[in-house]
């Protein structure tokens, strides 16, 4: 039996076949519903509805149907899946959680709970995996852990990204499009070949777009006689909308050479390269008041108090920092917040032209007068998000006979990523930070493909290497803590190794039974090294701040000693799995699997005093399957379903909370809290009720139960009725990010016509209530919403020519994408990340 090539992109994709549109490719007049649709995530090329996972997959006409661009979206599509954008502090990255196991940090010391692929290169960081979707040809999600098959870090699951190969057929696209907020876009792509066994394909796109929210000068707005306003604090003094968040400009390319020299051998060699410089994330303002005590939770923040936004003096004595236009100290409290049921705001920015959803009173900037504890002021962050990155990559396939095929995938991979933030999202100087990450990584995979037997047995064994190296930098202006820290966090370096050996055997001793083991062993190191400094790259001196000259006599007295002070994290791991299907009949296929994943230990990569420099144990996951796939009805109905219990342990997860601190600072670290077990339900359908109109859903339920030792809550913690033991996370909780029910349909209609074809489409998406931290605070609460999407096109009937018009957020929802709680440890504030209001945008594509 002679190999198919492993990474040959195949015919259409699941959802495609649910909805096939105008340029799907199909098997005559059954509107797609035959199409074989063809996956690689057990290491070879097998159908979807043969391979015993739990998988959703979508191809390139899909995300065109559906008009998505940005790996994110996918997730509406996907059951038990959460996918969006980093908040303002995590720039140009990714939150990626399945079936609740995911990562929020963008920090090289926490591994992804999700892991990203592209043309099977593992993309090891949240802050690269915000991918364009550029001339791809399909994208497979692998839910439940691929611990053998995907590697560590895949622990919740794996989202696959295949790019289309050249095929030397002198094909090519151009797609312009023009929409709201004076968005353009283009997207392109050349197909031809060199020789005969030669060819190139050449993509790219490129998007720019103006912000959606607006940055307002506050004092502009609020010059009345009882009002006391920050005095020199704008950007823009004088001009009240000096600036907008969320603009975006995007551009990406990629070429990619497919060298076929004998009908044995196939080398892909591919390189890519990315560049944003685009606004800041937007955040707006949806509580300011009077913090709560450190070590208590935010749960007890009251949002109309006035906090006196002040900083401890030398001595301890409490001054002002900021004044106002009448000489008296300024109070953070409900009037920056622009809208909502927290907001005391007196101006009247409907008057003005803007709508108070979509308004931040933001500055990025620290303009205070320097004094003994802050002397390097004043400071001004950049409210900017930019990232350049670029990789290079090959693929050889080598049948060595007819049962055996020798592979190759091999990557260099590096970044550079700048954001800026204004964590307290008013024109008061509580918290302005700039980031930087750079990262380089290197990777090499062999697998050896075999089949024995004649079909009996089939498999793959192989090793992997991955060697990165990343660095964070940041200047840290936190004037809320007392005392005031104004520091350079970093350059941190964060190297690390993973080596990995694997192998999956499958028994086939029937047409309709088989049985399939995979075994993983995984070898980690990691070092992350410390480095804090001021400003003017001097070291706090902890000798002379507690000793010769008083407590906290220099600036950055609490991050004393944390300089070149490395944490080493090493550890090793076996992982299995083991599944068992059978094929009843052609239209029914039944499996049941055990499976186990891991994502990787590390150590606090932002201890603010020496106690909190702690070390994390990896986390691990054991999953019970039970999955069925099925057509009825001459493929006319689609239905695919699965029911699983994780078993998950030493979960790790965020602290905001820290009360064992033996210094009062703020608090941001990871720490391993505990167990959890965690069911689930999701199926998929696809209908095809008659000629030319098709139907697509899917829907999950998720049962989330800690299962560790609890205590009963206090107000040194967790409110509930009771908390995880020595942790603020509620004893009722659930992991960030994760819906308890989701649920999402389709609905097209394609009508041709003598000249053409019409084709209508909407595409509806719910997803319940989550929350953005591990303590669950209602203030961090994002809440549920259900998205409509529409779409109408009309495509020449020699398909060279389309026209569409499309719609997002047609019923113009205000939502959140992210929140963040941060009213306790003296910050006092709540923040959230808008999405876009409803947008409209219309393309011509013109195909050759």
């Amino acid at each position: 039996m002679k190999f198919k090539t492993l990474s040959v992109a195949s015919s259409l994709a699941i959802m495609a076949s649910m909805a096939a549109p105008a340029y799907a490719q199909d098997d005559g007049d059954d509107d797609g519903r035959n199409n074989v649709i063809v996956v690689t995530a057990e290491f070879r090329e097998a159908a979807l509805q043969d391979t015993p996972i739990a998988i959703t997959a979508v191809n390139a006409e899909m995300l065109e149907a559906r008009g998505q661009t940005d790996i994110a979206q996918i997730a509406a599509q996907a059951p038990n899946v959460s996918l969006r954008p980093q908040p303002q502090n995590g720039g140009s990255g990714l939150i990626a959680f399945i079936r609740g196991v995911g990562q929020v940090d963008f920090n090289y010391a926490l591994d992804p709970g999700v892991g990203v692929y592209v043309d099977d290169v593992y993309i090891p960081t949240l802050s690269s995996s915000l991918l364009e979707l550029i001339d791809l040809d399909r994208i497979e999600v692998l839910r439940g852990p691929q611990g053998t098959l995907a590697g560590k870090n895949s622990i919740g699951g794996a989202i696959k990204l295949f790019s289309a190969k050249p095929r030397g057929d002198d094909s090519g696209s151009l797609r312009v499009e023009y929409g709201s907020y004076d968005m353009i876009q283009i997207r392109g792509m050349a197909d031809f070949g060199i020789t005969d066994n030669l060819a190139v394909r050449i993509s790219g796109m490129s998007r720019s777009r103006d912000g959606y929210v607006d940055m307002l000068e506050y004092s502009a707005l609020h010059d009345g006689p009882d009002e006391t306003v920050p005095a020199n604090l704008a950007r823009g003094i004088g001009n009240e909308n000096y600036e907008t968040m969320g603009g975006e400009n995007i551009t990406a390319g990629r070429i990619a050479l497919r060298w076929e020299p004998t009908d044995r051998l196939e080398i892909n060699i591919s390189g890519d390269y990315t560049r944003e410089a685009s606004e800041a994330t937007p955040t707006v303002l949806i509580a300011a008041g009077a913090s709560t005590p450190s070590g208590v939770s935010s749960e007890f923040f009251d949002p109309f108090s006035q906090n006196p936004s002040v900083s401890a003096g030398s001595m301890g004595e409490m001054i002002p920092w900021l004044e106002g236009t009448d000489g008296q100290p300024v109070l953070l409290d409900c009037r920056f917040v622009p809208a909502g049921p927290y907001s005391c705001d007196t101006a009247n920015l409907e008057a003005a032209g803007y709508d108070p959803r979509f308004v931040s009173y933001s500055n990025f900037m620290d303009a205070m007068d320097p004094n003994p504890q802050a002397p390097f002021k004043p400071y001004f962050a950049l409210p900017i998000k930019e990232f350049e990155g670029w990789g290079i990559q090959g693929n050889l396939t080598y049948d060595i006979s007819d049962n055996l095929q020798f592979v190759y995938i091999g990557s260099y991979r590096a970044y550079e990523s700048k954001w800026g933030q204004d964590q307290d999202a008013t024109p008061i100087p509580v918290a302005q930070l700039d980031n930087q990450l750079n990262h380089e990584a290197w990777s090499s995979e062999v697998r050896l493909n075999f089949d024995a037997a004649d079909g009996l047995l089939q498999g793959t064994v192989g090793g992997f290497y991955l060697d990165q190296d990343g660095e964070y930098t940041a200047r840290v202006d936190l004037n809320y803590v007392n005392p005031t820290i104004d520091f350079i966090h970093g350059p941190d370096t964060t190297p690390s190794t993973t080596k990995a050996l694997f192998g999956t055997v499958t028994l086939r001793p029937t047409d309709a039974f088989s049985l399939t083991g995979g075994l993983r062993y995984t070898k980690d190191k990691k070092v992350y090294t410390y480095f804090r400094r001021n400003p003017d790259g001097s070291q706090p001196d902890g000798f002379n701040c507690f000793v010769a000259n008083g407590p906290y006599s220099e600036p950055n007295c609490l991050l004393a000693g944390l300089f070149d002070i490395p944490g080493e994290f090493k550890g090793d791991r076996w992982d299995w799995r083991i599944v068992g299907d059978y094929r009843f009949s052609d239209q029914f296929l039944a499996y049941a699997s055990v499976s186990t994943g891991f994502k990787g230990g590390g150590v606090n990569p932002r201890p603010f005093v020496a106690d909190q420099a702690l070390e994390f144990q990896p986390e691990t996951l054991t999953t019970y399957e039970v999955g069925f796939k099925s057509d009825f009805l001459d493929r006319r109905v689609r239905l695919n379903g699965a029911a699983f219990i994780n078993k998950y342990e030493d979960i790790i997860l965020q602290k905001l909370v820290c009360p064992e601190s033996s210094l009062p600072s703020p608090c941001l670290r990871p720490e391993n809290i505990g167990s959890a077990d965690v069911k689930g339900l999701e199926l998929e359908l696809g209908l095809f009720p008659v000629d030319g109109l098709s139907i697509d859903g899917s829907i999950a339920l998720l049962d989330f139960e800690y299962t560790s030792p609890s205590v009963p809550g206090n107000t040194q913690g967790c409110p509930a009725a009771a908390c995880l033991e020595g942790t603020s996370i509620p004893a009722d909780g659930i992991t960030p990010y994760t819906p308890e029910l989701t649920y999402s349909f389709g609905i097209q209609y394609d009508h041709e016509i003598e000249s053409g074809t019409i084709s209508g489409r909407f595409d509806g998406s719910y997803q319940s209530d989550v929350f953005a931290n591990s303590e669950n605070t209602s203030w961090a609460e994002v809440e549920g919403r259900f998205l409509g999407n529409a779409r109408l096109s009309y495509t020449t009937a020699d398909e060279d020519w389309r026209v569409s018009l499309e719609v997002e957020n047609l019923f113009n929802k205000y939502y959140f994408l992210s929140r963040s709680d941060v009213a306790s440890n003296a910050l006092g504030v709540v923040t959230g990340v808008p999405a876009m209001p409803r947008t409209w945008s219309v393309a011509v594509e013109r195909r050759f």
